[in-house]
C-alpha cells in the first residue's frame, strides 16, 4: 500500500485516459505546474462542488501556467456526461483500474454508517514543472479548498 506523496517527493508516474478521448501522463506535464486532485465519484454533491470550483478558478490557474486534472475511478463516458451536465472545463482522468489511486495512497478504507468499504479519499497534490510535489492536501474539505490550492500555486 502506497502512502500519499509528501512535499519534495517525486510524484508517482501515471498514464490515464481522459474525457473527450484524450490521455494524460506525468511526462505530459513536464515543464509546467499541475494540480492533481482525487475525488470519489462524478456527480455526487461534494465532488460536483469541487469540480465547479476548479472550473470557476481555471482562468486564474491558466494565468499561472497550472494545469488542473481531476482523477476518479469513473469511466471516461461518465466523465464526459459529468462535464457536459455541469459545464466543466478541466481535465478529468479515468483510473478505472485503480493503479493511480493506489500509487498515490488515496485508495483507503472508509466507514459510512458503520459499514466499511474501500474508496477514494479526497486529496490534492500540486506538482512543479519537474514532477516534484510542492504542496499536498491529504484530506480535503471542499469549502475553500480551491482557493487554498490557487494561493499555493501562485
Amino acid at each position: 500500500m502506497s502512502t500519499f506523496p509528501q512535499v519534495d517527493e517525486k510524484a508517482p508516474d501515471f498514464d490515464l485516459p481522459t474525457d473527450g478521448g484524450g490521455t494524460i501522463s506525468l511526462a505530459d506535464l513536464k515543464g509546467q505546474k499541475a494540480v492533481i486532485y482525487f475525488y470519489p465519484k462524478d456527480d455526487t454533491p461534494g465532488c460536483t462542488k469541487e469540480a465547479i470550483a476548479f472550473t470557476a478558478h481555471k482562468k486564474a490557474f491558466d494565468a499561472l501556467g497550472v494545469k488542473i486534472i481531476g482523477v476518479s475511478k469513473d469511466t471516461v463516458a461518465k466523465h464526459d456526461k459529468f462535464k457536459a451536465k455541469h459545464d466543466l472545463n478541466i481535465i478529468l482522468a479515468s483510473d478505472v483500474e485503480g493503479k493511480m489511486v493506489e500509487d498515490y495512497g488515496v485508495w483507503v478504507e472508509k466507514n459510512m454508517y458503520g459499514k466499511k468499504y474501500m474508496g477514494i479519499q479526497r486529496a490534492t497534490v500540486l506538482i512543479d514543472a519537474d514532477g516534484k510535489v510542492i504542496a499536498a492536501w491529504p484530506k480535503v474539505r471542499v469549502k475553500g479548498h480551491v482557493e487554498d490550492v490557487l494561493e499555493a500555486a501562485a
